[in-house]
């Protein structure tokens, strides 16, 4: 008969029958009895009144006896800790029993006695288990040391077991080392700022060697560990996912996931154009279609991970889109989630097939699922433009099936295309606006109430629509209330003879009938800007809107980066950090994929020195992005910095002057040609070939009389330094203000900040990081905040900055984007430096070579302002502007009107050339800049007004 006969008794009176059982001298009596005591402890009956009488029974030689009287003692030692005391004689002899399976089953049980009283009495037992000969013992001895490390972690670093675990890690046998390497990630977790898995190459190649050997949960056990190791190079990385990559063939999925965690990690350090790395990426599509093959739950899974690798690198699958493809018997959320991996595979080349397949799911009957197929086929749209076109006409048809979710859902996604694409589909309103009494889902109301407002001049009958949905204003959802608001005004801007009584009512309806904060702000807001200045509302209200991009929807790239370290965990399934979910996780760590290496490609860091062994570069001050974290992000984009060869495109953006305001006076004051233009380097950031000797050396030859310069330039001022404006408000930093400026003194670029604490707590932990920017902006030195900020304290910090940071073109070419950290969270915020902060001290280029170089610019690279409003004579004007390292080369006077050339040099070595005309009694100055990156004319345009003006 089998044990089930134990679960069905309920007599009366049974502890008393159960202890004369257990203390029968019959052995087969004595294993029934126990057996009888776990099945009533496993329902839940309090049996803890036998516990004497059944640790007596620990003294046998049974297996199956002992086991069960060790599961007894694991779930009563907690609350009999002092009777369990009774039992550590005998755990102490069973660990020196001949048996290997007894030694292994006391450790184990001692392990799972978590009562601080006897973990002391356990240590030497353990410690001679860790060493036992017998590799089942220590295998299970590897993990109790983790167990005790959970109860008392002192005492388990005291008795030097973490040391013999590290040991273990070289041991014989692969189980051994899985789970020394189980142990010790375990309590790594525990512990973020110990370097207990002290990872080099030697202990890589024995993990590596151990792989092959262990079983399945071993595998994953040393996988999950090798995603933890950072190689040092790209050879190490490449030879580490050769011997990784024959798991991704193995039958257990959780093996293939950790797998391909390891290679997602090692393949940031490969070079894109090595030859392994293209055969990498063909060999991770097919263990990743397979795992599509599994049952539904386990599809999920794998397509949660896959989601997050497309993102990561699209190329991976790119071929595979077929796979993807809903089957009509899977289960919702697989079908859900494999709608949103094709969208993010769609692509030029297989779109059609892609737009085939959704508009076949708009057909079906589940109305979750035709929602999302609606909505991706929008997506779609924005994502290839080329599609856009065939998207809207499929959107069209289902509008015509009258369908009312299929209808709203296509309303929905054609106000996101008419934002891709201005004025390009607005022919469709019409079909639109047919459909309106059938929309009842605010999002759809929403959406339909934007396209009337913003195309209202196009719809002859709009002031009657937004009419119609103004009737029933209290019951709408706040959504709609603010689209209609919002709808209204822009219509009164546009039409505002017909449409005022319904502006009034609106706004009445807004601000003093309704008693939502928001609606309510944004009432009299509009209310405000119509009254004092309509001029200034048109600007606000109908301003151009920014297009959207289908990245609206991808996961962030810090925290993507992130994930993809945790892939094959819950991590990866959620989409959200461990952080988010796992309680009282003390110290969470950050994990972050590794920087590509400099043999990989060059032109990533140019500012890292290659020479000396290729010296690694300095660490940026490290700020740990949360999990918004727009910035981070930013700073782990793969973009090179401005390339320094070929052409750079000239800007439309200003107006170029065509003639050369230098004319031919020039050449004949310098006493003709001087045979050719010396060749300038061609690109963005190339300095001119012929660099004076010493920038400020005297020219000979008589020229010094003929360019005025002998009593024309005076002394100069001090450079211009912006006044403070606040960069991040309290409202939007959890009461941390911070205002400043940039300043440059003697050569040194400060950031000048203000930072108030306008909070009731105490702000510590000030960091501070910038965004990738155009000129390589960097703190050069960490946030120096000493002392603790109180509330309402305001502390000023002046930061040095360097100019060797990663380059990324901004727009503006000057914006700079920042994140502050300190201990409530990370802030971020973007202001504006001016350009002058980058003009260095050794920008005076010598006569000739400013007059050839001039010449060699093309005019196309010319670009002419006007300064107004400037009362400054020729003399001041020169004064002033090389304070702020703005140089006159030379200066003369033509027809009353005095010509000044000047020029400067930033940080990244791009000249840039000027000619400014100032005529006495005229306010008004024109100025010439010539450059070979005119991107930066603008910048340097308003820094010349900055200056002058203040």
């Amino acid at each position: 008969m089998t044990d089930s006969k134990y679960f069905t008794t309920t007599k009366k009176g049974e502890i008393f029958e159960l202890k004369a059982e257990l203390n029968s001298d019959k052995k087969e009596k004595k294993k029934e009895a126990v057996k009888k005591v776990i099945a009533s402890m496993t329902v839940g009956k309090d049996v803890s009144a036998l516990f004497p009488d059944v640790v007596n029974c620990m003294q046998t030689d049974n297996l199956e006896l002992k086991k069960l009287v060790y599961l007894y003692l694991m779930n009563y030692a907690k609350s009999q800790p002092d009777m369990a005391i009774m039992a550590v004689n005998t755990f102490v002899k069973d660990c020196e029993d001949p048996n290997p399976l007894i030694r292994a089953l006391a450790v184990r049980t001692m392990g799972c006695i978590r009562v601080d009283k006897i973990t002391e009495y356990l240590c030497e037992p353990l410690r001679k288990c860790l060493k036992d000969e017998d590799p089942y013992v220590r295998k299970t001895a590897a993990v109790c040391v983790a167990k005790l490390h959970d109860i008392n972690a002192q005492l388990v670093e005291d008795q030097g077991f973490l040391d013999t675990l590290k040991d273990l890690i070289s041991d014989s046998n692969p189980m051994v080392v899985a789970n020394a390497v189980a142990a010790l990630s375990e309590i790594a977790e525990s512990h973020p700022n110990s370097n207990l898995l002290d990872l080099n190459p030697q202990s890589i190649n024995k993990l590596l060697t151990a792989l092959n050997e262990c079983t399945e949960w071993g595998q994953i056990f040393i996988l999950d560990c090798l995603a933890n190791y950072t190689p040092r190079d790209d050879r190490e990385s490449q030879s580490i996912c050769e011997r990784v990559t024959p798991r991704l063939s193995h039958a257990n999925s959780a093996v293939v996931l950790s797998a391909v965690k390891v290679l997602m990690k090692f393949m940031e350090m490969l070079p894109k154009d090595l030859d392994y790395y293209g055969t990498l990426l063909k060999k991770l599509a097919p263990p990743l279609v397979t795992l599509l093959s599994a049952e539904p739950e386990l599809q999920y899974v794998a397509l949660r991970n896959i989601n997050l690798i497309v993102q990561k690198r699209p190329e991976i699958l790119k071929h595979e889109m077929k796979v993807f493809f809903v089957k009509y018997n899977d289960p919702i959320y697989v079908k859900l989630e494999k709608l949103d991996i094709m969208i993010r595979l769609a692509s030029q080349a297989n779109i059609a097939q892609v737009l085939a397949e959704l508009k076949e799911y708009a057909t079906e009957v589940d109305v979750d699922f035709v929602r999302k197929a609606v909505r991706a086929i929008g997506r779609c749209a924005i994502k290839v433009e080329q599609s856009a076109e065939r998207c809207v006409s499929t959107l069209l048809d289902l509008i015509q099936t009258k369908v009312n979710y299929v209808v709203q859902e296509a309303i929905v996604v054609i106000k996101d295309i008419f934002r891709k694409y201005p004025n390009k589909y607005e022919s469709v309103i019409a079909t639109l606006c047919e459909n309106l009494d059938s929309l009842d889902e605010p999002e759809a109301r929403a959406a339909m109430i934007w396209i009337v407002g913003e195309y209202a001049e196009r719809i002859d009958n709009a002031d009657e629509l937004l009419e119609s949905f103004l009737e029933g204003f209290h019951d709408e959802s706040t959504q709609v209330q603010l689209q209609l608001l919002t709808a209204i005004v822009k219509l009164f801007l546009k039409k505002p003879t017909e449409t005022q009584e319904l502006v009034q009512q609106v706004l009445s309806l807004a601000t003093q009938d309704s008693d939502n904060p928001d609606l309510r702000d944004r009432g009299y807001i509009y209310w405000r800007l119509l009254s004092t200045d309509p001029v200034a509302a048109k600007e606000v209200v109908l301003a151009e809107k920014p297009l959207i991009s289908e990245e609206t929807d991808l996961i962030e790239p810090t925290l993507l980066e992130e994930l993809i370290c945790h892939i094959g965990t819950l991590a990866s399934v959620y989409h959200k950090p461990p952080s988010a979910f796992v309680e009282g996780s003390r110290g969470v760590m950050h994990k972050r994929l590794p920087a590509r290496t400099e043999s990989g490609e060059g032109t990533e860091c140019p500012d890292v020195g290659n020479a000396a062994g290729g010296s690694a570069p300095e660490a940026a001050p490290s700020i740990i992005p949360s999990q918004g974290d727009l910035l981070g992000d930013l700073l782990n984009l793969d973009l090179a910095p401005p390339t320094t060869t070929g052409p750079t495109p000239s800007t439309s953006g200003m107006q170029m002057g065509g003639m050369d305001l230098l004319g031919g006076g020039l050449d004949s004051l310098l006493g003709g040609d001087i045979g050719g233009s010396p060749a300038m380097g061609a690109g963005f950031g190339a300095a001119p070939a012929v660099m004076p000797a010493s920038l400020n050396a005297p020219v000979g030859g008589g020229l010094g009389d003929l360019f005025d310069l002998g009593g024309g330039v005076g002394m100069p001022m001090g450079a211009y330094i912006p006044p403070k404006t606040v960069w991040l408000p309290a409202m939007k930093a959890k009461g941390l203000e911070i205002s400043g400026t940039f300043a440059r003194r003697a050569g040194v670029i400060q950031m000048e900040l203000v930072l108030t604490n306008k909070a009731m707590s105490v702000m510590t932990d000030f960091a501070i990081q910038f965004n990738r920017n155009s000129f390589g902006l960097a703190p050069a030195g960490p946030l120096q905040v000493l002392t603790p900020l109180g509330p309402n304290q305001t502390i000023e910090v002046s930061l040095p900055l360097s100019t060797v940071g990663p380059v990324m073109k901004m727009d503006p070419l000057n914006n700079l984007q920042v994140a502050v950290k300190n201990n409530i969270d990370v802030f971020y915020f973007s202001c504006q430096y001016p350009i002058s902060m980058l003009f260095v001290e050794d920008g005076k280029m010598e006569r000739q070579v400013f007059l050839a170089t001039w010449k060699d610019i093309p005019n196309d690279n010319e670009s002419q302002f006007q300064i107004q409003d400037c009362h400054l004579n020729s003399e001041a004007a020169s004064n002033k502007l090389q304070g702020s390292n703005i140089f006159t080369i030379a200066k003369r006077t033509v027809e009353g009107q005095d010509m000044l050339y000047m020029s400067i040099k930033l940080s990244n070595g791009i000249w840039v050339l000027a000619e400014l005309k100032v005529q006495a009694g005229n306010p008004n100055y024109t100025i010439s800049l010539k450059c070979r990156a005119p991107e930066v004319s603008q910048c340097v345009f308003q820094c010349y007004e900055a200056v002058l003006k203040n």
